[in-house]
């Protein structure tokens, strides 16, 4: 599937997943005006090509004991495709790390980290940053305050 195989009935059906993906195929079928085993057919298509990577529940990080949010640029020594690719890796393998970019015209990657506290901010950037020979700067910037937080696509 590529985006330009997605019809409206496909859209109204992200639209209405991303909203809440903890409905049921009747409710979503009623949501989207078509009936329930066209609903399933299109959500199994969905989901087999991709589109739909994965349905989780988002949790209020306060309410769990993780109130520190840490944007991290990394600027790398080596810049290979192999180095580049062993970073990643071993970011991946961080639980606090929710998201991780590479970027270009700047640092190398950028990172969105969500921990307990500043002790637990210290041991994940001694694990995965500075105990790497290859990272050469770390640049951190502390949320005070989330204003928006959204993990919506916009389509159409």
């Amino acid at each position: 599937m590529t985006p330009d195989t997605l019809d409206e009935l496909d859209l109204r059906i992200l639209e209405q997943l991303q909203q809440d993906a903890s409905i049921t195929n009747q409710e979503l079928a009623e949501l989207v005006h078509a009936s329930p085993p066209t609903c399933l057919r299109r959500v199994r298509r969905l989901t087999e090509s991709g589109i739909i990577q994965k349905q989780v529940a988002i949790i209020d990080p306060a309410k769990v004991g993780n109130t520190l949010t840490a944007i991290l640029e990394i600027t790398l020594d080596v810049q290979s495709a192999e180095s580049l690719q062993q970073f990643e890796h071993a970011i991946a393998l961080e639980a606090a790390v929710l998201q991780c970019y590479r970027v270009s015209s700047g640092p190398d990657f950028i990172l969105v980290t969500q921990v307990r506290d500043m002790p637990a901010y210290h041991a994940l950037v001694h694990r995965a940053l500075t105990a790497q020979a290859n990272v050469r700067n770390v640049r951190s910037f502390f949320s005070i305050h989330r204003s928006k937080f959204n993990t919506r696509v916009a389509l159409g």
